[in-house]
């Protein structure tokens, strides 16, 4: 029987940035204890966990012993690299396992794995040396060339209208294994963050509606507005996809919203996800509570939601003229501020957001985008 971790336990987490943070902090309002590992120090999961461990994930020694010291090790970040995942679960369990990482890391693997069991994704071809260029089936251009391997936020990857440009990508830019995909006309791009329980129990959020700028999350809308048909649909195909995959722990997918209501799976974020974060204010449990619940063996909590509510994201750019307007901000009286405790603003780092709720989503993206204008002095 697989032994339930109560409050008073220790876990583990292995990354340290904003997603390791917010999980830090509804672990410790619940009574749990945490430990990080990540190369850093002072990052924003260590300023608010309880062991800060600083190590290579190539240092399997370090790793082993964070691992002897927790209860449960979790992710926060899907670029962990296998044998790190293998030394701890010789230790304590790996929630998700490293199976649920090795799929969902690696984009060809991932794709194949949606198609051959069923659920609904663009055409692709996978590109591992330049003979695979030869065999591209026409219909898949134009389209989009991705590494296979670590690529987030829209790095690693290009448009290709025609072959020549392909190949140009290809051979002077990626030099690496790939997957082309179909380029998809899509009306709206959004996500459902779920949960699985370790007896399979499965708890889906209702859609988050997602609008991007330079291949980077801006703002995310909750309820998404979609119909009813798409919605119901997006979480069936989330539950499966979360079963299929034996999930213990939070996994996002990404969706495209296809004209004609038609669904196709984008990605799959086997942790935590930024426009989840909004859950932390709107929802009754957070995608951060339930990851802990989840990866402890606790009943799954509600994802029923409180008030429509809109996220904005705080990228470097917003300190790219001196100190925002805090106060300015602030006048927005149902705005949440939440910022990642990074030190030094960069264009296009991810250091904070706000969530406005209101009585309508429509209202709450308007005060979103009023609250950041504020912050800007505009």
């Amino acid at each position: 029987m697989t032994k339930t971790i109560l409050p008073g336990g220790t876990l583990g987490v292995l990354g340290s940035g904003q997603l390791g943070r917010m999980f830090a902090i509804a672990a410790r309002r619940m009574g749990y204890r945490v430990h990080v590992l990540s190369p850093e120090t002072d990052t924003p999961t260590g300023q608010v966990a309880d062991l800060e461990i600083t190590a290579s994930y190539d240092d399997l020694t370090q790793v082993a012993r964070f691992a002897e010291q927790v209860d449960v090790v979790t992710f926060e970040f899907e670029n962990v690299p296998l044998a790190t995942v293998d030394v701890v679960s010789q230790k304590v369990p790996v929630r998700p396992a490293g199976r649920v990482l090795h799929t969902t890391q690696h984009r060809l693997r991932e794709k194949t794995f949606l198609r051959d069991h069923g659920f609904p994704v663009a055409n692709f071809h996978a590109i591992r040396e330049a003979k695979d260029l030869d065999a591209v089936p026409d219909q898949l251009l134009p389209g989009v060339l991705k590494t296979a391997a670590w690529g987030y936020d829209g790095k690693g990857q290009v448009k290709v209208a025609n072959r020549e440009e392909l190949n140009t990508a290809w051979k002077d830019e990626l030099k690496q294994e790939a997957i082309l995909e179909q380029l998809v006309d899509f009306d709206k791009e959004f996500s459902v963050v779920a949960a699985r329980g370790i007896d399979g129990q499965v708890e889906c959020y209702t859609p988050i509606e997602n609008v991007h700028m330079n291949h980077v999350l801006d703002v995310s809308v909750s309820p998404g507005r979609l119909s009813e048909k798409a919605t119901a649909e997006a979480m069936e195909i989330a539950r499966a996809v979360l079963t299929e995959l034996d999930v213990v722990g939070v996994l996002c997918v990404e969706f495209f919203l296809a004209p004609g209501d038609s669904l196709l799976i984008n990605e799959l974020a086997p942790r935590p996800h930024n426009s989840g974060h909004l859950t932390i204010d709107a929802h009754i449990t957070c995608q951060f509570e339930q990851q802990v619940r989840a990866i402890c063996g606790l009943p799954l909590g509600s994802t029923r939601q409180l008030r429509p509510a809109a996220m904005i994201n705080l990228l470097g750019d917003v300190w790219e003229t001196g100190t925002p307007d805090w106060k300015a901000a602030f006048s927005e009286l149902d705005l949440k501020l939440h910022l990642y405790g990074k030190h030094e603003p960069r264009i296009g780092r991810k250091m904070g957001h706000m969530t406005v709720t209101a009585e309508t989503v429509d209202a709450a993206v308007e005060s979103a985008y009023l609250a950041k204008a504020r912050l800007l002095g505009q």
